[in-house]
């Protein structure tokens, strides 16, 4: 459309000006939206309104919808009104006044105001492009010739002998609209990838922003109940300290006492048997015979064994203290009752032993007898065909996990092809599609030779690291919904996390392709 056109198309009928804010009524016509209302506010004691473009009726004031479309085209026209005026070139037919020009005409070698375009010659020879004053580009170098064509042959661009006498003769030609139309395909392909990329770009930014808020959300719970925590440990630590060293106290306190209070009474006897030895020395030295035999209560100073087993029996209970505290049992209960409060304050739970259920193991697989490891075997173990038994090298759990948080680890060491992971009962037990990993009922990490990945739903991350470990940990918070692996190293490495809603209860899923793997030990305690 020319720009003249344009630009009445653009003209308020109010005020014969370009729209500012431009709104509409039902009737569908355009007004400003100052324009409009001011009509309306003089409508409005007359008993109705109407519109000022088709005379509808209204029985109520009606309401103004701004038209966003509008006024984005109207900015658009203004943006082009200020470069035509920025550019420089003016209309050759206004000289009176300079008045920019919206056309060239490379024919007449002209350049045309929209006054000046509407009487302009229409002919086909009067080819008009954007103002410019370079025209020479427009034209052939050699005939002197408006460029019409262009080559495909040489890629250029060429006027009309250039294709009947000139050294393009006998090229494949396209007419300029023709090959300008092709580029515009080939570009509008290549935006519709571009934008494609873009809105892929802003999705990757999105997750990353809202997993970044996440993080930080988590990040701030955790600070506050780790800092909640670490407040309780603390006084509870110090609250374990008091009563240990008031155990400590106490018990030393009792010793004292009773050791002061038999030191007291040895004391005693001491002083007793010194006043004995006295007297039996004092006889001793008697030279009278008879005075010796006639001294009574030499019976009382001759018996020494009064009261000895028992005083030995104390001395020796006050020297090997059979009272004796022992710290490190009032310690380690003391420090239990602390672990056990840390395990309730994050609500952890403790399952039972995981151990392989037998009924889904694949034949070739071998399952120990205690049913924690399973390891390839040649040998067909000849269990009976079942729907819940694996037709490939894989098996689960007989236990599963439907809240809570728990942990287990595997010891991997002894194969080098092997899956590890999580998988709802209702997992395909036939075809590639029951594999751990391939189908979006489970979650698997995987190592094939030196190559680690994990995969859920048939879609794989490869991890860009070489694990260096015999064992890798699987973490499952059944309510957050989250299934993490870790790898057992110095220090642990966290390999990935799945998040997600889980709606069946979970079991330990394995796959073995050669060697042997193991589930360690009892489920445990985080």
């Amino acid at each position: 459309m020319a720009s003249s056109n344009l630009r009445a198309e653009l003209e308020c009928s109010v005020c014969l000006n370009i729209y500012t804010d431009p709104v509409n009524l039902r009737c569908g016509h355009n007004f400003c939206q100052v324009c409009i209302d001011r009509v309306l506010d003089t409508q409005g004691g007359s008993g109705g309104y109407s519109c000022p473009e088709c005379r509808e009726k209204f029985q109520d004031r009606p309401a103004l919808h701004k038209n966003i479309t509008l006024r984005n085209i109207v900015e658009n026209f203004l943006s082009a009104q200020t470069d035509q005026e920025d550019s420089g070139v003016f209309c050759t037919h206004c000289v009176d006044s300079p008045v920019p020009a919206v056309r060239s005409c490379l024919l007449c070698e002209v350049f045309l105001c929209d006054k000046h375009l509407r009487v302009h010659k229409k002919s086909p020879e009067h080819i008009l492009c954007d103002p410019t004053l370079s025209m020479e580009s427009r034209k052939c170098s050699v005939h002197k010739k408006i460029l019409e064509y262009y080559c495909t042959e040489d890629n250029s661009f060429v006027c009309i002998s250039c294709c009947m006498i000139g050294g393009h003769k006998g090229h494949e030609m396209e007419s300029l609209d023709e090959a300008s139309e092709k580029k515009k395909e080939t570009l509008r392909n290549v935006l519709q990838k571009l934008l494609t990329k873009r809105e892929e770009t802003e999705e990757r930014v999105q997750s990353l922003q809202e997993h970044r808020r996440k993080v930080e959300e988590k990040a701030a719970g955790d600070t506050e109940r780790v800092t909640v925590l670490f407040r309780d440990l603390r006084r509870r630590l110090e609250d374990l300290e008091k009563r240990v060293l008031g155990e400590i106290s106490r018990w030393a306190e009792r010793i004292s006492i009773s050791t002061v209070d038999f030191t007291r009474k040895l004391e005693i006897q001491k002083e007793e048997l010194s006043r004995k030895m006295c007297q039996i020395e004092e006889l001793c030295n008697m030279t009278d015979p008879l005075t010796v035999l006639q001294e009574s209560g030499t019976g009382d100073l001759c018996d020494t064994e009064d009261g000895d087993n028992e005083d030995t029996e104390r001395h020796e209970e006050l020297l090997h203290d059979g009272g004796d505290l022992d710290v490190v049992g009032v310690l380690h209960i003391g420090l239990s009752d602390i672990i056990r409060g840390v395990n309730v304050f994050f609500y952890i739970q403790e399952a039972a032993d995981i151990l392989l259920d037998v009924n889904t193991a694949y034949n070739n697989l071998h399952i120990s007898d205690d049913r924690k490891t399973v390891s390839w075997s040649d040998i067909d173990q000849n269990r009976p065909k079942t729907p819940e038994r694996f037709q490939d090298y894989q098996v689960l759990s007989s236990q599963s996990f439907s809240s809570g948080r728990h942990y287990w680890e595997v010891d991997v060491g002894g194969s080098d092809r092997w899956t590890v992971g999580m998988c709802y009962p209702s997992i395909d037990r036939r075809g590639w599609q029951s594999w751990i990993g391939y189908n979006n009922k489970s979650w698997g990490l995987d190592r094939s030779g030196n190559q680690y990945e994990v995969r859920h739903d048939n879609k794989k991350i490869f991890l860009p690291i070489k694990i260096l470990t015999k064992r890798v940990r699987i973490d499952l918070d059944y309510e957050a919904g989250r299934i993490s692996f870790y790898a057992l190293c110095d220090p642990i490495r966290h390999l990935h996390t799945f998040t997600t809603t889980f709606t069946e209860p979970l079991h330990t899923g394995l796959y073995v392709g050669g060697g042997r793997i193991e589930i360690c030990g009892r489920n445990q305690k985080m």
